[in-house]
């Protein structure tokens, strides 16, 4: 125990220090560009005569980044900076500087963001983050200064004062040594390995205890490391593409370093898959529990202990030296199989295990590409009507005609508001543009609390450095370590860090604006104009709310799962189910961005969004989409032996009939709106047989009760899963199997025939959340699931 709780606070402490790494780097660079915009020679200052946007382009590039991301970040500003500097320089002059007037500046500050925005997504967003803010610095700019704006200096003073922060954020992150990616990557792969390890250490603790008490409490420590977990192995994928920027000398480590990310990657799954297994034991210490078989696991947590040791070192694959493992002996006798449903999941803990020992000796390997998807991507361009149509339609267009009306309509108001200020509305709409789908309500709301916080705080510190200009800039310092614990908080976020990091800066960063106080006021006034017009625009393109978008994401998602468990079965290929679990991993993170955005979106005149319902629900199809992971692993074991798994295709589809009508009844009955609009609809409709029929409790045979549910229903999945389990002993006796053979049919059988029974228990699951969900939508009307299921049947075959 107390060991545990060291390598907790070790692992907090280090997460406090790369915190407090990234807000002193970004002091670092915002130092630089204030040294330079400061004390630096005349004629550079002269070129730099945007200094803020400089601290907005180190805010932009540097914030969290290691020297990987930096230099993506360098890359980005010179593609923003050709994208928009060169573009302007025409436009100036061919319109005129003194030309400019509100409507037109507006209208060219919007025509230049479409353009910015319409490239795909292979180019990154701070590309265009830097470019759309160029883009309202150049014309707004230029329109207030009138004919006095020289069309090819100006722009040429931008770029300057872009490549100033660019040159600030490479410096800061090369002092007093380079923020490597690849350096990052190791320490949190060791801190996971330290995490994993542990957790193997406490289930197989759990697994051998004495009593149901110590095994709980094993189980507890090792679920409350899950969540750190987590947080590493997001960590680590956030840093792959940052590493593929670092160079040489560094270079030779880069593929070491991702093959062991890979590998620590894939250990998550079966040891998520062993604590399932503990979760659902009846009773410690289980029935198969024996001295010999206690040993083996506590020489195979060891084993893997020291596998864990070898790969915290990120050495190249072919020069590590891992642990012979001497545990190929079975460590079940050929006549220890499991008897009932009650000892599947102690099978389903040592398959687990022995997966978990399988991948990590195993190479990491990567999958190539489907030659499925090959002819798709041929067959999109097959004439081009077809490819200008979709182009039209495609998402991109939508996203850089939204960029452009937000910023164009941003930089109208705000310049009918103030002319000399206008720059400020336009601004933070620009540099915080998002490409997805976001709640859009709750971060324009912290958007303008971080603004007003850091404007607030720039303003305090003028007035208690106000003698000594040129040094109060050092009382950032202690504000970048404040903004970087709030951006890693659920209160405020990224949105809200970064607008209270600008806000801050630009108060204490700028020179010859005039009073704080006043400046203050303004680019708060302006910032709110801004948020307005970005809200209003994504109100008109996004008309439906995120709760709307979730009922129907659910009925997508419940749809993919209907269409995996049909493909269930022993006489496909190996991986018969990697397709189809892949589309419902993405729909099901695609349901968890509807709901995290539903929950933060206001309710105003609507129904309130029932956020615990849509969370249990989600729970339980994340839980479905892990066993069938498994189920799909425990298949390729079984048809690796070869054996004639036909025979047991019978219970397989007994299976599949007790739950694929219930699954497609779900699917139906969430996009209900309103169980009284429905029986309106029937009864205007006529349909008199299938309303006499539903009177009378009679229910077509295509949607029947299932079999899992009555009094009776618990016995005939028991029997159904015995069943299974006996025939799989006959086939693994009848057949002759060598012991060590024998020994991976029993764990593999005694898998699938725990995750059969979890995928029908999760079925009840879902069941009983779609009628609170229902139930919630109507509350004064009876729910039952499988009537308002006919009464839609009915409609539609009218």
């Amino acid at each position: 125990m107390l060991t545990s709780m060291h390598k907790l606070n070790h692992q907090s402490r280090a997460i406090w220090l790369s915190c407090l790494a990234a807000s002193l780097r970004t002091a670092t660079a915002c130092a630089i560009v204030a040294a330079t915009t400061l004390f630096g020679p005349a004629s550079l200052r002269r070129q730099v005569a945007f200094p803020a946007f400089s601290y907005v382009t180190v805010i932009l590039i540097i914030t969290g980044a290691s020297l990987g991301d930096t230099l993506r970040g360098c890359w980005d500003a010179l593609c923003a900076t050709v994208l928009t500097v060169v573009p302007a320089i025409l436009g100036l002059w061919a319109i005129g500087t003194g030309q400019l007037t509100t409507a037109l500046t507006s209208v060219v500050v919007g025509m230049a963001a479409f353009v910015v925005m319409l490239p795909d997504h292979k180019t990154h967003l701070v590309s265009k983050r830097i470019a759309l803010g160029q883009i309202v610095i150049i014309y707004v700019v230029a329109y207030d200064m009138g004919g006095e704006t020289d069309p090819v200096m100006h722009p040429v003073h931008v770029a300057a004062s872009t490549a100033v922060g660019v040159v600030a954020c490479v410096i800061a992150l090369l002092i007093p040594y380079p923020g490597l990616a690849t350096c990052q990557v190791k320490k949190k792969c060791k801190l996971y390995a330290d995490n994993a390890s542990e957790m193997v250490k406490l289930c197989v603790d759990a697994f051998c205890a004495k009593d149901d008490t110590s095994a709980q409490a094993f189980v507890s420590q090792a679920k409350s490391l899950t969540i750190k977990g987590r947080k590493l192995l997001n960590a680590i994928k956030s840093k792959k593409e940052s590493m593929k920027w670092e160079t040489l000398p560094i270079n030779f480590l880069k593929p070491y370093c991702m093959k062991t990310a890979e590998k620590l990657q894939d250990t998550e799954m079966p040891i998520q898959g062993m604590l399932i297994a503990l979760s659902n034991i009846h009773s410690f210490p289980p029935q198969i529990l024996d001295q010999d078989l206690q040993d083996h696991l506590h020489k195979l947590q060891e084993n893997i202990t020291q596998t864990f040791d070898h790969l915290k070192s990120c050495m190249p694959f072919d020069l590590a030296t891992f642990p012979e493992s001497n545990l190929e002996n079975p460590i079940l006798s050929l006549h220890s199989f499991p008897q009932t449903h009650k000892d599947l999941a102690s099978f389903f803990f040592l398959f687990c295990s022995k997966l978990l020992k399988k991948k990590m000796t195993n190479n990491p390997i990567t999958n190539p590409l489907s030659s499925s998807d090959e002819p798709n991507k041929k067959n999109q361009k097959e004439n081009l009507f077809e490819w200008i149509s979709a182009f039209v339609m495609h998402r991109r267009f939508m996203l850089a005609l939204k960029c452009s009306l937000s910023v164009g309509f941003a930089v109208l108001f705000g310049l009918i508001y103030s002319k000399e200020n206008g720059i400020w509305s336009g601004l933070p709409v620009a540099i915080s543009f998002a490409a997805s789908r976001e709640a859009v309500f709750r971060v324009s709301n912290l958007k303008a609390q971080g603004t007003v916080l850091g404007t607030v705080y720039g303003v305090l510190g003028c007035f208690i450095l106000e003698k000594y200009v040129k040094v109060r800039f050092l009382i950032l310092l202690p504000w970048f370590i404040f903004c970087s614990l709030i951006r890693r908080s659920r209160m405020y976020g990224p949105a809200g860090g970064v607008s209270a990091v600008i806000g801050a800066v630009l108060i204490l960063g700028r020179e010859k604006f005039g009073s704080p106080t006043e400046f203050a006021i303004i680019r708060i006034v302006e910032a709110f104009i801004g948020l307005s017009c970005s809200i209003v625009v994504e109100l008109v393109f996004q008309p439906t709310r995120a709760s709307t978008l979730s009922k129907i994401q659910l009925s997508k998602s419940l749809q993919v799962l209907h269409e995996c468990i049909c493909t269930v079965s022993h006489c496909g290929q190996k991986d018969f189910l990697e397709g189809g679990l892949n589309m419902l991993k993405a729909n099901v993170n695609e349901l968890r961005r509807f709901i995290e955005e539903a929950e933060m979106e206001p309710n105003f005149w609507f129904l309130p969004f029932n956020g615990v319902c849509y969370n249990k629900l989600l729970k339980t199809l994340s839980s479905m989409e892990g066993l069938l992971v498994f189920l799909n692993h425990a298949n390729a074991s079984l048809q690796e032996e070869k054996l004639s798994v036909d025979k047991l295709e019978d219970e397989i589809e007994i299976f599949k009939e007790m739950i694929q009508p219930s699954i497609k009844c779900f699917e139906r009955v969430v996009l209900v709106k309103s169980l009284n609009k429905l029986e309106k609809e029937l009864q205007k409709s006529n349909a008199c047989d299938t309303s006499s029929d539903l009177e009378l409790g009679k229910l077509p045979t295509s949607h029947h009760k299932l079999n899992i549910h009555g009094p009776n229903g618990e016995d005939k999945i028991d029997n159904l899963i015995n069943s299974y389990l006996q025939k799989s002993y006959e086939l693994v006796f009848g057949e002759g199997c060598e012991e060590v053979k024998g020994h991976e049919v029993v764990l593999s059988s005694g898998a699938f025939a725990f995750c059969l029974r979890g995928l029908v228990r999760e079925t009840r699951e879902i069941e009983k959340g779609v009628i609170e969900l229902v139930q919630w939508e109507n509350p004064s009307s009876h729910v039952n699931l499988y009537e308002i299921s006919c009464k839609i049947d009915a409609l539609c075959n009218i």
